[in-house]
């Protein structure tokens, strides 16, 4: 109840102050490339729920149909805008409006896209039992995931066999201990690497 409470909010005083923000970022995508100013994607949520997880869209209107990681912090389907917006993890933004309906939290497994979550094994299945988050753990330790991802020969792959597996052992460990004081510091930390992104 009390992680619930802290949700709602903070999720509705963030979205209340970052409302200029919201209206900025907007026009800068309208302006810059065809296409909605939000992106919705299916993911699985607590107990394999879907939902409609939502973003600033960063990418050209489309490319999700050339794979759904992103290779590279130069993948060429990113729009400049976009790349600018991923730096600084601001195309999360409107998941504050997923936190503040319940589909997540702000601390919690990442929510991943169901082709992935087919390969989880029963115990990887675990990280379902509880509401997705914006960040977590795992988020920390793989910032440079699309760089990872860039190096390999089958990124796809090497997702699915090294980084998914590394990422959800990360997540059953927070699991295991999860309480209110760590999710604060969870959050602090993530702010923290962001802004130290350059």
């Amino acid at each position: 109840m009390m992680k619930r409470n802290f949700d709602i909010v903070f999720s509705f005083l963030g979205l209340l102050i970052l409302l200029p923000v919201f209206l900025v970022i907007g026009i800068l995508i309208a302006f810059d490339s065809r296409g909605g100013i939000f992106y919705k994607q299916q993911r699985v949520g607590l107990n394999g729920k879907l939902f409609g997880l939502l973003k600033f869209r960063t990418m050209r209107t489309g490319s999700d149909k050339q794979g759904l990681l992103t290779i590279g912090s130069d993948d060429r389907r990113i729009t400049a805008t976009g790349q600018w917006l991923r730096k600084y993890k601001l195309d999360e933004l409107p998941q504050l409006i997923n936190i503040l309906k319940g589909d997540m939290s702000f601390v919690g497994p990442r929510p991943e896209v169901i082709k992935y979550v087919l390969h989880y094994t029963l115990l990887q299945r675990k990280v379902l039992s509880v509401k997705p988050g914006l960040t977590d753990p795992a988020s920390l330790a793989y910032l440079n995931e699309n760089d990872l991802l860039s190096r390999a020969e089958n990124p796809e792959q090497y997702y699915i066999l090294h980084i998914m597996p590394a990422k959800l052992e990360l997540n059953l460990e927070y699991l295991a201990r999860q309480n209110m004081a760590g999710d604060i510091r969870i959050i602090l930390r993530t702010i923290s690497r962001i802004l130290k992104s350059d």
